[in-house]
């Protein structure tokens, strides 16, 4: 994957990462104005765009419009792909006699973790939007590298499993990108910054501002709880500014 930078010359712009949107589609509207998102930025979206929150269609839909918003998978996402494809299958005798086990369990996983405002919201949708929907999940990227202002940063949705730092990016697999959870006491890269989603910066221990973006030991972690009654967070690369939604 080649790495994306962003200098001196790109003065007028900025770059945004948030991650664990989860369907609030209103805090994230309320975000890109607070940062008066324009067609000179650019936001990643680390991943759990969808479920829990209501409205995770409308969400995606309107990040499928914007060519300067890149999307990161997060486990959510994984889950939501193979079910949704599954539940577009026409129901004949043939198609009944290859539904698996595996594949039911993983419609009730999804379900348990959020899933059903999704599914019913999906269903609302005529098939051709459907297919787009599912298109667009399938273009997510499985992480991203990134340089602003001379720093580095990868952006992954959960962690680095079976971390090495000699190991490429590339060869590492996608349940252990999306699902492992990151160790915030540890140093993974001493030359770049480790952005990640998934757990609530609540969840961190000896995190002095729980529901905040926590920074330490070269991480950023930007899950602030948003579908947990916490915040929608976001930081923008090349200052280090904060913004919050309540």
């Amino acid at each position: 994957m080649q790495v994306a930078v962003f200098g001196r010359k790109d003065k007028n712009m900025a770059v945004y990462c948030v991650s664990d949107i989860h369907g609030d589609y209103d805090k994230y509207q309320k975000l890109l104005k607070q940062i008066h998102f324009s067609d000179f930025d650019w936001l990643y979206v680390v991943g759990d765009v969808i479920d829990r929150g209501k409205q995770s269609v409308k969400l995606l839909q309107d990040m499928m419009l914007r060519f300067n918003v890149i999307p990161i998978i997060g486990n959510h996402e994984y889950m939501a792909i193979s079910c949704l494809r599954f539940l577009m299958t026409e129901i004949t005798e043939s198609s009944l006699k290859t539904i698996s086990a595996d594949i039911l369990q993983g419609l009730l996983e999804w379900q348990r973790e959020g899933g059903q405002e999704t599914i019913e919201e999906f269903q609302r949708l005529d098939r051709d939007t459907q297919w787009d929907i599912l298109d667009y999940l399938e273009e997510f990227s499985l992480y991203e590298e990134i340089q602003v202002k001379g720093e580095t940063y990868v952006l992954v949705h959960a962690g680095l499993s079976n971390f090495s730092v000699d190991r490429p990016l590339e060869d590492y697999q996608l349940h252990e990108m999306i699902f492992e959870k990151v160790d915030y006491s540890k140093v993974y890269f001493p030359d770049k910054y480790l952005v990640t989603g998934h757990i609530p910066t609540r969840a961190i221990q000896e995190n002095p501002r729980p529901d905040f973006i926590y920074k330490g030991n070269r991480h950023i972690a930007i899950d602030c709880g948003c579908s947990y009654g916490g915040r929608l967070g976001a930081i923008c690369l090349d200052n280090g500014e904060e913004f919050y939604i309540e």
